[in-house]
């Protein structure tokens, strides 16, 4: 198998209302079968998840938990309006956003932004995904599948990483569960997170600072077979609980 990777180059800065497939459908050639990958930033950006701090007002809360992060609190607050569950307050918050992701402060961001402004995840960013592959194939006529990606850091490891936050005309999992290895060994417990492997390596092309490539597309993928269970539910997540529990005590 022979995957090519493609930056979609020369995108301008995108602005509220501009149409985001249309821009990167007249820089690329799409052929059927090719996954999309776009930063969950430009797709806000886009659609007005933005908000200024000088409007933000913040609570009782956002000003507790900022004297212990050393953030504004009015970037605090951004944050806990968009969590719908605080899992860390410190040494920085980790919450859960509506989606279902876990995120370092819920995934808000004010990098690659006016001062003043941050910008938000989109609150259903599997709509997003659909939503994007409908207009491309509106536009192009072609069947693609569409990753929408955010940046985020690991348990137990250093750096941050590309992830899936939201995709469409694919399964986030491909499920090995009953299939056999090299041996005839029946697979028992291996789901393998395809999209968040090529949102990782998406986020390689696309980069942390000034780079301009909000887009990636892969050629020559593969189909696979799974589900979109990615997230453990709250019973099954031990390292919910650990943190649920080591906030009460």
């Amino acid at each position: 198998m022979e995957i090519q990777v493609i930056g979609v180059q020369g995108l301008p800065l995108i602005r509220k209302g501009d149409d985001l497939p249309a821009l990167i459908c007249d820089r690329v050639t799409f052929e059927d079968g090719d996954i999309l990958t776009i930063a969950s930033s430009v797709y806000s950006k886009a659609k007005g998840f933005t908000r200024d701090l000088a409007t933000i007002t913040p609570s009782a809360d956002a000003v507790r938990i900022a004297a212990k992060t050393k953030e504004d609190p009015r970037f605090v607050q951004a944050v806990l309006d968009s969590s719908s569950d605080i899992l860390l307050e410190h040494p920085f918050i980790l919450s859960e956003v509506p989606s279902g992701h876990i995120g370092v402060r819920a995934g808000v961001d004010h990098s690659n932004i006016e001062d003043g402004r941050i910008i938000i995840l989109p609150p259903d960013p599997m709509g997003a995904a659909a939503e994007i592959r409908d207009a491309i194939q509106r536009i192009t006529k072609k069947d693609v599948r569409v990753i929408i990606t955010d940046t985020c850091g690991r348990s137990f490891r250093r750096g941050q990483t590309g992830i899936a936050i939201g995709w469409a005309g694919m399964t986030a999992i491909n499920d090995y569960r009953g299939d056999t290895d090299l041996f005839g060994h029946v697979l028992e417990i291996t789901e393998e997170a395809v999209v968040d492997e090529i949102a990782a390596f998406a986020n390689f092309l696309m980069g942390e600072s000034h780079q301009g490539v909000p887009a990636v597309v892969f050629r020559n993928c593969r189909v696979w077979n799974g589900h979109d269970a990615v997230y453990f539910t709250p019973e099954e997540d031990i390292v919910r609980a650990a943190l649920k529990k080591s906030k009460k005590d």
